[in-house]
């Protein structure tokens, strides 16, 4: 059993479109936070790894905690900014046909010992709420868990979900 921050997401407008967006904060230079969302290695500790080139502006992601069947996607690097700015888009089947399209961008700045990281990700159904919300600030709290130093397997998702979906749903209604 864990208990999960704070930290709720709210409803914010990129580009006229809905977005779900989290702000977490971290006692670390702004470079530590910038390799803990972006390399394979230090993502494998909360969320998944990528293989491939991000050079060639696409890796190969695969979430490691959603079970051995989870596919890998293919996330399109669209703006990188080093280590203040990332844009990716997520493409995937959604329905057998209609892929379903998502812009996740993840925004850090540092103010004396703090970096700020703001991760926020579209949300063109508001019905998908009530899953990305609870999905984000799991994976988010499971980030500030590792950046400590701890285990972010204490982080549980039961914790998180269903009880934070009526929050999401009611955030995007």
């Amino acid at each position: 059993m864990s208990t999960p921050t704070n930290g709720h997401g709210t409803r914010a407008l990129h580009d006229d479109q809905p977005f779900i967006a989290f702000t977490r904060t971290f006692r670390a230079p702004i470079e530590h936070v910038w390799a803990a969302v972006t390399e394979s290695d230090r993502l494998a500790r909360w969320i998944g790894n990528w293989t491939g080139d991000p050079a060639e502006g696409e890796v190969l992601f695969r979430m490691l905690f959603e079970g051995e069947d989870h596919a890998a996607e293919r996330f399109a690097i669209t703006d990188c900014e080093a280590p203040k700015r990332l844009r990716i888009t997520s493409t995937m089947p959604f329905d057998g046909e209609n892929p379903q399209i998502w812009n996740i961008r993840l925004d850090l700045s540092q103010d004396a010992d703090v970096t700020t990281l703001t991760f926020a990700q579209s949300v063109p159904d508001p019905a998908m709420a009530e899953g990305v919300g609870p999905g984000w600030h799991y994976y988010l709290d499971r980030l500030v868990v590792a950046e400590d130093g701890a285990d972010p397997a204490t982080v549980v998702w039961d914790d998180y979900y269903p009880a934070l979906a009526e929050h999401y749903r009611g955030t995007f209604a």
